[in-house]
């Protein structure tokens, strides 16, 4: 089943496509997904693909995960998505132990952002695991580890709680790679949106110091006077 999946990928691959996305994850030397290979498959193709192939056992899945092209990874997350959302209790366990311990190869945002709200926050939102493996993510050595435990609190930002979320952000001000700086003013977008008391008090203690990139993604949807008020260098004080 696996070597037929991977002949239909093939048959799918486009060299322009794959030269494409190549440039869009950044994989020349030094940048942050270096030496990622791509097919040249589209997502919405990957997409159209899951219900076909959602059966396959999950030590195959894990085959997939391990493989060196970013598309054969995706849609191996799409599909266990998919499995969680559809499965009991002992396979929806199976399936976030799975992405927890394949994390060395969920290793592009994409990758990350995808297995992060639909299987890591989804399964903690549900109280399957304590909540604490997110400060255990966060202090990871590895930054798609820290970006999963941001992109995991989604689910809570969604249902009302932002707690978890703030936590970590407030963690994660000085962290030194820009993806996480994304993240961090991602979440703090969304909860601006649902509770923007509680973001705005968070980016009042903390906007003159946070990284540009991610006080401009924080503030991207405010007002403009609102927004200008967070990014003038005069209320930055030197930030």
């Amino acid at each position: 089943m696996l070597d037929h999946l991977r002949t239909r990928l093939r048959e799918l691959s486009d060299g322009r496509t794959a030269r494409s996305l190549a440039r869009s994850f950044a994989t020349a030397p030094g940048e942050t997904s270096e030496g990622e290979r791509f097919l040249g498959i589209r997502t919405p193709a990957l997409h159209r693909l899951v219900p076909e192939y959602e059966g396959l056992p999950v030590h195959v899945l894990r085959r997939l995960l391990a493989s060196a092209f970013h598309e054969e990874r995706l849609l191996a997350l799409l599909i266990l998505v998919r499995r969680y959302q559809c499965r009991d209790q002992h396979e929806r366990r199976l399936v976030y132990e799975t992405c927890l311990a394949c994390t060395d190869r969920i290793n592009t945002w994409q990758l990350v952002d995808v297995a992060a709200e639909h299987i890591v926050g989804a399964h903690l939102r549900a109280g399957g695991d304590s909540i604490e493996r997110l400060e255990e993510l966060a202090g990871s050595q590895r930054v798609q580890e820290r970006r999963l435990a941001l992109v995991a609190t989604l689910p809570f930002i969604k249902q009302g709680e932002p707690e978890p979320a703030l936590r970590l952000a407030e963690r994660l001000l000085r962290d030194p790679e820009t993806s996480i700086h994304k993240a961090v003013g991602w979440m703090l977008r969304e909860i601006e949106r649902r509770n923007p008391e509680a973001a705005r008090r968070f980016l009042d203690r903390h906007h003159a110091h946070m990284p540009r990139t991610m006080l401009h993604q924080a503030v991207r949807d405010m007002p403009e006077v609102q927004r200008r008020a967070y990014l003038e260098p005069n209320a930055r004080q030197g930030g």
